[in-house]
């Protein structure tokens, strides 16, 4: 499927959810800041722009895998540096930084996204699905890059996680220990983040029965990512049951910030 225009289509619709939840979390902050919209017009409008690219796109992965990281990108630099801006003073920082996190900000985050990548992992395995076979980030043989893929629509859990807990002054210098070349998430840092983000896990949202997006009922957020590895397997094996939180406005919506 992967070298199939439907295979693109599935990672490009993943990648633009990815682009839309990050714009509605910038809206929602932007509401609750009067007079700070300096802040906010030019990353909306990056983002906004790159999603209308991401969804105007098609063809296969061949043909359009750099210009979709590449879109990526650019939102990406533009949402970060915009929530940068909202950080307390002491807490700003310059763009992502991974393995290790070059700040406080970073260390949380990628300590949020590894628990969230644990989620998607055991997701991936009891709907069948083989981890290390993706779609795009097929670039090492050892990477598990099933998981890469289909994490994108679920990151903006690990984002509003981070982003609340220090926007909402909760987190201390002392949470994070310096390692070689950077810094890392100590027991006090992990403690904090693992609540937050359990207690949002445990949240409910309105989810789309089957391919019947008119229907819906309420299920746990740790669930829909469950429910999103089945329906892809079943898409897979030609099923009738198509992921639908691509096509789901404002599944992760809280109006909180």
């Amino acid at each position: 499927m992967a070298e199939t225009t439907e295979g693109f289509a599935l990672v490009n619709a993943w990648v633009a959810a990815k682009v839309r939840n990050q714009a509605e979390f910038l809206d929602e902050l932007w509401r609750r800041r009067d007079g700070k919209d300096d802040l906010f017009e030019s990353p909306t409008k990056t983002l906004a722009d790159c999603r209308g690219k991401l969804v105007a796109l098609d063809g296969t992965l061949d043909q359009h895998a750099d210009t979709l990281r590449g879109l990526e990108g650019t939102a990406g630099r533009a949402y970060f540096g915009c929530l940068s801006s909202l950080m307390p003073a002491e807490f700003q920082f310059s763009g992502r930084s991974r393995h290790p996190a070059k700040d406080e900000f970073n260390a949380f985050l990628n300590y949020a996204y590894g628990v969230l990548y644990s989620h998607v992992e055991r997701a991936c395995i009891l709907a069948g699905l083989d981890p290390f076979v993706g779609f795009l980030h097929t670039d090492n043989y050892n990477k598990k890059s099933l998981v890469f893929d289909l994490i994108e629509p679920f990151r903006i859990l690990a984002e509003r996680a981070t982003v609340l807990l220090f926007t909402g002054r909760k987190v201390r210098k002392d949470m994070c220990s310096e390692v070689q070349g950077g810094m890392t998430l100590n027991d006090a840092g992990k403690a904090l983040l693992i609540t937050s983000l359990n207690e949002r896990l445990e949240k409910t949202v309105r989810y789309p029965v089957k391919s019947d997006s008119k229907r819906k009922r309420n299920i746990k957020q740790r669930d829909v990512i469950q429910m999103e590895a089945h329906s892809l397997a079943n898409r897979l094996l030609g099923r009738e049951d198509l992921p639908r939180i691509v096509e789901t406005e404002a599944l992760w919506s809280e109006d909180e910030g």
